[in-house]
């Protein structure tokens, strides 16, 4: 969507707050509707939960672009099916016993979607429309749909039924910590895959070459976002590897903020950092997790939680640019955010694995 929004604005009769809301929604949504997950795949089960949300995520796709007045409800339809999925992709993998490899080409995949995402909207709307180029994308969540249909005729994982949580006060610390985290490079991920085609329009890139550097933002990440998960069951490089992921996102934010004039490689930058630190948090969710349905509870915690910063502080930062009318001070305000990841990370990287269930 973010790569169309313009478009979008114009075909639905958006104000400002209008087109805010609707880049930001899915976000939002994700954080409202974090807790979803765990408590269907506990009456359901984990891959059926899946199926379900991927089905629910083709419906709010199509919904969307029905009439003008589903495209909100639909937007949020969709990102809530997806936060459904987020969550239980942690415990999914969890119950698996999956490695470090295995956790790593999970999060990549959502570097492969996103890439597609952004490098193929502008030449699908220009070759059909913006609503048969939005609809489209319905038939990924089919595919996936399909996919966890398959998985469920074996040994499906499942999250583990009236386990009661418990939180106890010597988790804390680490539960907050990781939401921390998560919130952080949430906001700046989606920040950036929001905003990033506007940031660049404003610079005189054109609508194709936003896109296609947007696009570019999440294919240079797949390497980094598949080998972070590995790094973070390694504690040695961990302890400089994690920091400095904030680090070079301040720097890069800084850098996109003051300087027009190389956004190709600014983009190559934060694409590789951000990219990592999305999957360093997918992996610390799993690493930080002594069990199966911890796995399940912090990652709903975490993700929950950092969503919903992450949409409302993406909105914020479009309604800061809509008052001050540039870029820049939106894009310090991210690198502030960077380098308090720095710091959470630095923190959160020296907390053991936690249960999350009362024994």
């Amino acid at each position: 969507m973010s790569a169309l929004l313009d478009q979008a604005t114009s075909e639905f009769g958006l104000d400002g707050v209008g087109r805010s809301l609707l880049a930001t929604l899915p976000v939002i949504a994700f954080g409202l509707t974090a807790m979803l997950g765990p408590l269907l795949a506990r009456r359901i089960g984990t891959t059926r939960a899946i199926l379900a949300a991927m089905s629910v995520l083709a419906v709010g796709l199509v919904l969307r672009v029905l009439s003008g007045w589903m495209l909100l409800p639909g937007t949020f339809l969709a990102g809530a099916a997806i936060m459904v999925a987020a969550t239980l992709l942690p415990p999914y993998l969890k119950a698996l016993g999956a490695s470090g490899l295995w956790v790593g080409l999970s999060s990549m995949s959502f570097g492969i979607g996103a890439a597609l995402g952004a490098g193929l909207a502008v030449p699908l709307d220009e070759a059909f429309g913006l609503r048969p180029a939005l609809a489209a994308w319905a038939a990924l969540a089919v595919l996936a749909a399909l996919a966890m249909l398959a998985a469920g005729r074996g040994s499906a994982a499942t999250v583990p039924r009236g386990q009661p949580v418990s939180i106890p006060a010597e988790t804390r610390l680490t539960v907050a910590l990781m939401t921390a985290v998560f919130s952080l490079q949430a906001l700046l991920y989606f920040a950036v895959t929001t905003w990033l085609p506007l940031i660049l329009s404003a610079h005189g890139e054109s609508r194709g070459a936003a896109g296609g550097l947007l696009g570019w933002f999440s294919l240079i990440g797949l390497i980094p976002t598949l080998v972070a998960p590995v790094i973070a069951r390694r504690r040695r490089i961990l302890t400089w590897f994690g920091p400095g992921l904030g680090l070079v996102m301040a720097a890069g934010f800084v850098w996109l903020g003051l300087d027009g004039g190389h956004d190709a490689a600014v983009v190559t930058v934060l694409g590789i950092a951000q990219n990592a630190g999305f999957g360093l948090a997918m992996g610390l969710l799993v690493s930080l997790s002594a069990d199966e349905a911890s796995a399940g509870i912090l990652s709903a915690i975490a993700q929950g939680i950092g969503y919903a910063v992450a949409g409302s502080g993406s909105l914020l930062l479009g309604i800061v640019h809509d008052a001050s009318g540039a870029w820049a001070v939106s894009l310090l305000l991210m690198a502030l955010c960077a380098a308090l990841l720095a710091v959470s990370v630095t923190l959160v990287i020296r907390r053991r694995p936690v249960s999350l269930i009362r024994r």
